[in-house]
């Protein structure tokens, strides 16, 4: 894949993180709580924060939402937690904002829909939203949507087309709709008296092609930060192999300065999962590092015993659970590759190119497992302690190697 520069924009700043073609792509996620329940709300913020989540986004949707906003920033403060917390709005805003001053005041960024905030009074409701948050000293993202782009506007531009001599596809008056509302929303925010360097703009779609045409465009005719993410990208395997085509194909050519991955948790599943599989997306494609990478092969005839597998697994469970650990105490941590083989055919050559790797021996192999430190031989082990062993021989890599000095 060849990475194109990264497109060059002002640089936005939300509650102390900048976003922009001068800061390191940021990560954010949602809340999917009732934020008028405080105690569960900042507890998933918590938890989003601690996976790596640099923003996290609540909706706040009515009264009782709004007035627990800054009970939810106390309880994350109070747990020695530091993200900015932004606030989603969609069809009455402009009047929450107005009614509840300590949530506008609390809040990091507002997102606005320029699709929802009302049909008869929408400039004026989008107005007095950007006018909180120029009172405020806060951002916005002006967030359009496909399935709730301005119905007003497109019909506009659907009958303007119509009546041209060589009418447009109407997927292409669509995808000109969406830039449209995002770039006259901007035009309007700037005008009611927001700074250029405080909005930032999205325009998500659920199909991956699309998105990436939209996004082109909109990268060509601006020069706001843009948010990006697949809007509404499905369960499980789908959501992020979706997710991943159109980040990574979209990001590669240097487009885009913050993600979310908007991935359909099953029930009771783990919210993070969406702030891990964007922290992957940036660290595969080598535009960010967050934790140790773990190369494993997939098995073959070769490795009929589970034992690498397993191994793989605890090893990679070991990472996660001493990154908060190994963040403070060992910078730079975050790029450590560590290799995790199960035979003679790729494991010693796969081991020598990580930081630290083991080769496993394979079915009816020798019964060792060479530990390659820094691409030359360490120590070979043997016997029933191998995982222990080695992750003794990992934590020890980490002390030696990345301890502050």
């Amino acid at each position: 894949m060849i990475f194109k520069p990264r497109r060059q924009t002002v640089t936005a700043n939300i509650g102390g993180v900048p976003v922009g073609s001068s800061a390191p792509i940021v990560v954010q996620s949602m809340t999917n709580t009732d934020t008028a329940d405080p105690a569960s709300t900042a507890a998933q913020v918590i938890t989003l924060a601690g996976a790596g989540s640099q923003l996290v986004r609540i909706t706040v949707n009515t009264d009782e939402a709004a007035a627990a906003v800054p009970e939810i920033a106390a309880r994350v403060a109070d747990a020695g937690v530091v993200v900015p917390i932004i606030g989603d709005f969609h069809y009455n805003g402009h009047l929450l904002l107005v009614k509840h001053p300590d949530c506008a005041k609390t809040l990091a960024k507002y997102r606005i829909n320029p699709g929802n905030v009302g049909a008869k009074r929408r400039d004026e409701n989008f107005q007095t939203i950007v006018k909180v948050a120029v009172d405020q000293g806060k951002p916005v993202r002006i967030g359009v949507n496909w399935g709730s782009l301005d119905q007003q506007l497109l019909t506009e531009m659907m009958d303007e087309n119509a009546g041209q001599s060589q009418p447009l596809d109407a997927k292409d008056v669509y995808m000109e709709a969406m830039i449209e509302s995002a770039l006259r929303s901007a035009s309007l925010a700037e005008e009611t008296g927001l700074a250029h360097d405080r909005l930032v703009i999205s325009a998500k779609i659920s199909q991956v092609q699309d998105l990436l045409d939209c996004y082109r465009r909109l990268a060509s005719r601006c020069d706001y930060p843009l948010h990006l993410g697949l809007t509404e990208a499905g369960l499980g395997m789908k959501g992020i192999v979706a997710t991943t085509a159109a980040l990574s194909l979209i990001l590669a050519e240097g487009i885009g300065d913050t993600i979310r991955v908007s991935l359909t948790p099953r029930p009771g599943g783990d919210r993070t999962e969406e702030v891990l599989v964007a922290q992957q997306v940036l660290q595969s494609l080598g535009l960010r590092s967050f934790a140790p990478q773990v190369s494993a092969c997939p098995g073959c005839g070769r490795t009929t015993s589970t034992f690498f597998q397993k191994m793989a697994e605890d090893i990679q469970e070991y990472l996660r659970t001493q990154m908060p650990i190994w963040r403070e105490r060992h910078p730079g941590v975050e790029e450590m590759k560590v290799a995790v083989m199960g035979c003679v055919v790729n494991g010693p050559g796969e081991s020598k190119h990580a930081d630290i790797g083991i080769s496993l021996p394979g079915t009816f192999e020798e019964p060792k497992a060479p530990v390659y430190v820094d691409g030359a031989l360490r120590v070979t082990l043997k016997g029933d302690n191998i995982v222990p062993e080695f992750l003794e021989l990992l934590n020890n890599y980490v002390v030696g190697r990345y301890t502050r000095t």
